[in-house]
């Protein structure tokens, strides 16, 4: 996806994340709790012969939490760093790096989508 912002002549930093539809989440204690439904063939074979749970739940970390209900498909990367910035000051450097690494990651694991200026990357 890089390369292909890169070729179009886009910043990552102008992307807007967007908590995905297909997956629920809640916060305790300021922790982040994503609730990942497994859907598909396959998944429901595991489930049903190898007794894998239908939902995964994955606990984000305090900067990934905070990130995360930061997160209201309004606020762009860019925006978002800042943010992160000024809640942990240097504990989040290398703060970019660590931001879009950590979002792409949210991404390829289907928890966010990111929208440019008039189309979604998914």
């Amino acid at each position: 996806m890089a390369k292909k912002a890169k070729e179009q002549g886009e910043n990552f930093l102008d992307f807007v994340p967007l908590h995905s539809p297909r997956n629920t989440w809640d916060e305790k204690d300021g922790v982040v709790t994503i609730h990942m439904v497994h859907r598909g063939f396959y998944h429901k074979i595991a489930q049903h012969f190898f007794h894998k749970p239908r939902v995964s739940h994955v606990d984000l970390d305090a900067q990934g939490s905070y990130l995360w209900q930061q997160i209201d498909g309004v606020r762009n990367v860019g925006q978002l760093a800042e943010l992160m910035h000024a809640r942990f000051g240097e504990e989040a450097e290398p703060l970019y790096d660590r931001l879009v690494t950590y979002l792409k990651i949210l991404r390829n694991n289907g928890f966010v989508e990111l929208h440019g200026k008039d189309k979604v990357e998914s």
